[in-house]
């Protein structure tokens, strides 16, 4: 079983002033109120057109961000490759309303997608749907309504731009993942992204759909996807997260007046998720994994599976992941012993990922036991290292 306290192999790409900045970082943004009010302040200057590079560069942007740039990322994807873990270069610029946004989004996806192809250290690409339509076409779509001529245009433009780049992978040979939206978004995109498997995923998961376990819905529309799968002969991709919009989904559901799509607490998804691995294990000839998880417990269940399974550690078929910038000691210790990991490493200008920082930043002060874990660990590593050196000098 692996040790994910071996701080050693951890932080074996950082260097002790890295450690102490992550230390501060993290012990910065474990402070809800602190967090509050820098959300407060951070939508106020974009709004405002108030320039927020300056502190946002060196902390938030520097720990979980690759770059500005494809070409920035790369020094970082090198030092990730020093120790057997790759890279996913996901561009995050979000908020786009209209049709030159989504096309400017598309050709930079498009260009991850070729880079992918070319460096065996990014095997995967990712998109967010929702940066390819306006927002209101999604919901409208979701909803099961009638659509007016320009809801239509809207969803079968969507389409289009999915089907782009879907193709461009399947041609490169290159897996793509298509995230989780909103609950009242994401209908029209499993629809679409299902179709999208059926085209592409004849031979191999090319295409990878996102389950958002936090959802009481998804492990049963996991099977009937497989079961879809196994009627149409396409192979699965699925990727697995608890899931990053808890709390607004909630307030959604109590405002509007429907049962939440939620689970009531952290044991129901938990019990999913895992249900979930299991299940796709069981049918790893039809379905490729992406664990997408800061949950030791969910890897070390996913690897109790593989050992029991008969699976080599390296298994194609089955990749697990964390955020760049976080859960290292997940990340690298994996890594270290033998299996597929690769880090989600958003990159963009800095006033264009910010939405995607802040989330990170609340994340961190909202998981329970997340930041005080990051923090545990440095501290330990920081000691181990100081121990180490008075050793050395005898």
């Amino acid at each position: 079983m692996i040790d994910f306290n071996n701080t050693q192999i951890a932080f074996a790409g950082k260097s002790n002033k890295g450690l102490k900045r992550a230390h501060w970082l993290f012990r910065t943004i474990a402070s809800p109120t602190i967090v509050a009010i820098g959300n407060f302040f951070a939508h106020n200057a974009l709004k405002l057109h108030i320039p927020v590079a300056w502190i946002v560069k060196p902390t938030l942007y520097r720990q979980f961000v690759g770059g500005e740039t494809i070409e920035d990322c790369i020094p970082a994807v090198r030092e990730l490759e020093k120790f057997n873990v790759k890279a996913i270069l996901d561009y995050s610029v979000e908020g786009g309303k209209a049709e030159a946004d989504f096309e400017a989004v598309l050709k930079e996806t498009l260009r991850t997608i070729d880079h992918a192809a070319g460096d065996p250290n990014v095997p995967i690409s990712v998109f967010k749907p929702t940066a390819f339509a306006p927002s209101h076409i999604f919901e409208r779509a979701s909803a099961g309504q009638d659509l007016n001529e320009e809801e239509l245009a809207g969803v079968e433009s969507f389409r289009k731009r999915v089907n782009i780049l879907c193709e461009h992978a399947a041609k490169k040979d290159v897996p793509i993942m298509i995230d989780a939206e909103d609950v009242h978004y994401q209908a029209i995109i499993d629809r679409v992204t299902l179709e999208m498997m059926e085209q592409y995923n004849q031979k191999k998961a090319i295409v990878f759909n996102t389950y958002q376990m936090y959802r009481t819905d998804r492990l049963e529309v996991l099977k009937k996807d497989f079961e879809l799968a196994k009627k149409k002969e396409f192979f699965l991709g699925a990727k697995f997260v608890r899931g990053a919009y808890m709390e607004r989904e909630r307030r959604r559901a109590e405002k509007m007046g429907y049962p939440s799509p939620i689970h009531p607490d952290k044991p129901s998804t938990d019990r999913d998720y895992n249900a979930a691995l299991t299940f796709s294990i069981a049918n790893i000839d039809r379905i490729s994994i992406f664990n997408g998880t800061h949950n030791e417990k969910s890897c070390h269940h996913l690897m109790e599976l593989m050992q029991k399974a008969g699976l080599a550690k390296d298994d194609p078929r089955i990749w697990t992941s964390q955020l760049y910038g976080m859960s290292d000691h997940i990340s690298f210790n994996m890594a270290d012993a033998g299996y597929n990991i690769v880090k989600y490493m958003p990159y963009g200008p800095v006033k264009s990922v910010l939405p995607y920082l802040l989330r990170r930043a609340e994340e961190n002060t909202s998981i329970a036991g997340q930041t005080g874990r990051e923090l545990s660990l440095i501290k330990t590593e920081l000691k181990r290292r100081k121990q180490d050196r008075i050793e050395d000098r005898g």
